[in-house]
């Protein structure tokens, strides 16, 4: 929350005519992030269309947007458990995916209100832990969540073909 950047934000459930934006901002929010960091990942166009894709997403999962005058610029997703997209690998928990901030709002303190409203989202359910993967070597992404209460949990790592991704977890407090 520096000088109120935060103040006018507006967190709330995604809607139909959000979609859009959502998917283009995951596309651009992913390609900015790792074309420094982590310069190897390329986003298949395949990939690029799953991530907007959301309209899917949202039959399955709880997806948030940030705003700010009416323009969306964060999203955060969560898979309650048994959805068929989770890639949680303990039950009863629900599945973070998809934390992104628009590039132009990088640094601006917009991941934590998105984690604190999801989270909520994911405690109401009633579940007792939230998991997540983080991309192998997006290590201040790892931080991030590490400073959040999640704790590296090697049992639920993915090793795809394409990308390796260290699993998290967080029990309910």
């Amino acid at each position: 929350m520096v000088d109120g950047m935060i103040a006018d934000l507006v967190i709330r459930p995604a809607e139909a005519r959000d979609d859009a934006a959502i998917g283009e901002l995951l596309v651009t929010s992913f390609i900015t992030a790792y074309a420094a960091k982590l310069p190897e990942v390329v986003y298949s166009e395949a990939r690029k269309g799953e991530l907007r894709d959301v309209a899917t997403k949202r039959r399955e999962a709880i997806v948030l947007v940030a705003e700010r005058a009416d323009r969306v610029i964060g999203t955060v997703a969560l898979y309650p458990p048994g959805a068929a997209k989770s890639e949680a690998w303990l039950p009863n928990t629900g599945d973070l995916r998809q934390l992104a901030v628009h590039p132009d709002h990088f640094g601006e303190g917009l991941s934590a209100p998105l984690l604190d409203a999801i989270e909520a989202a994911a405690w109401a359910l009633g579940v007792v832990g939230i998991t997540l993967h983080v991309r192998r070597g997006a290590d201040g992404v790892a931080r991030m969540y590490q400073r959040r209460g999640y704790a590296r949990a090697p049992d639920g790592d993915l090793m795809l073909p394409e990308v390796e991704l260290l699993a998290y977890v967080r029990l309910k407090p």
